[in-house]
């Protein structure tokens, strides 16, 4: 039964506590630590300080944590086979090295959902850290590429696909009333972004009835016919699972990517078809390689292919319906778990495999 040390946010809507699980699972004996200040369920993050969005502007992630000190106090105590560390931006390259001294038969991993070649995703400490960890796990497959991660120092770099939490991303019977307050013909789901607005708002032009939940919308003006702003985060907490009955309340689910991010899928690519929610998303190699166009998703590659399929599939209940059981049944058989994923990434931490 192997060891793990895990550095992660620790908060209820976020996915290191999947992962954590996923570890215990398996089999694993798993000691925890959170770099990442507990609460703030409302917004799925925990607001910033002013002075730590400044250290952020200067390239350094305060450890509020003190999560130096305790990994090299946890490692000495629990001498952990896999130290485990997601997004490590306050973790300082002389405590991976101390780690190393303290138990050198202990694999050191680093795992990130997000671009950690991207600039404004990482510090200088992570990337100078970089050259100390054994293996670098990514869900961005180009962050593998020898230009990218390897270049910046990492030893071994491996990519991973987004996975779904079954005890939180599934099927849910809903109340009229929760209906009303989160259903919709076609939501979103997801923070603002450009080119995102850029679509919504053409489908609500084309007399299509639109909401969307998340944070950083507070900037769009009200206004727009057919569009709706929630302005607010939908988070599962530990007693209402906001977020998947947002998607179970919602006729069609938008799956767009983030250009700054490079995203060729997200989260939500896994989710909202784990949660048995319509999936019209847009078109990726990726997202082509996780589920069948037309039988288990759909997908779309312009505003006008956009504003055509969400009129049609409207119009098409049982054809849509009959698309989110597929993309269920895909998830669940084909194996897109956070236990499925960190099985994976465990044997090619601790195995070299693959």
């Amino acid at each position: 039964m192997p060891k793990v040390l895990l550095a992660g946010d620790l908060n209820v809507y976020s996915k290191s506590l999947s992962r954590a699980s996923a570890f215990e699972h398996l089999g694993a004996e798993v000691a925890t630590l959170t770099h990442t200040p507990l609460g703030g369920e409302e917004h799925g993050y925990v607001e910033p300080s002013f002075s730590f969005r400044v250290a952020w502007k200067l390239g350094i992630h305060p450890d509020t944590e003190s999560v130096n000190s305790r990994l090299l106090s946890e490692t000495a105590r629990f001498k952990p086979d896999l130290i485990w560390i997601e997004k490590g931006n306050m973790v300082r390259p002389e405590t991976l090295r101390r780690l190393r001294k303290i138990s050198p038969s202990a694999v050191i991993a680093a795992y990130s959902d997000d671009d950690m070649f991207a600039s404004w995703n990482r510090t200088r400490a992570y990337t100078a850290g970089l050259r100390q960890y054994d293996v670098v796990f990514t869900t961005k497959s180009y962050n593998a590429d020898p230009e990218e991660l390897p270049r910046l120092g990492a030893k071994r770099v491996v990519m991973v696909d987004k996975a779904y939490d079954p005890n939180q991303h599934k099927p849910l019977e809903l109340s009229t009333k929760e209906h009303k307050e989160l259903g919709c013909d076609v939501g979103f789901i997801g923070s603002f972004a450009p080119e995102r607005l850029d679509a919504v708002k053409r489908l609500a032009g084309g007399g299509i009835a639109v909401r969307v939940w998340g944070n950083g919308w507070e900037g769009v003006p009200e206004g727009t016919p057919n569009l709706i702003l929630e302005r607010r985060a939908l988070v599962n907490g530990l007693d209402d699972l906001k977020y998947t009955k947002g998607i179970c309340a919602t006729r069609i689910n938008l799956g767009f990517l983030r250009k700054a991010n490079r995203d060729l899928q997200t989260d939500r690519s896994i989710e909202i078809p784990a949660c048995g929610g319509f999936m019209l998303a847009e078109v990726s190699d990726e997202h082509a390689r996780l589920f069948e166009d037309g039988r288990e998703a759909v997908f779309f590659t312009s505003h006008d292919d956009l504003t055509v399929k969400a009129r049609y599939f409207l119009e098409h209940e049982d054809k849509r319906a009959e698309i989110a059981a597929a993309g269920r049944s895909r998830c669940v058989e084909s194996g897109y778990t956070h236990q499925d994923r960190v099985g994976f990434m465990l044997s090619a931490a601790l195995d070299g495999q693959p």
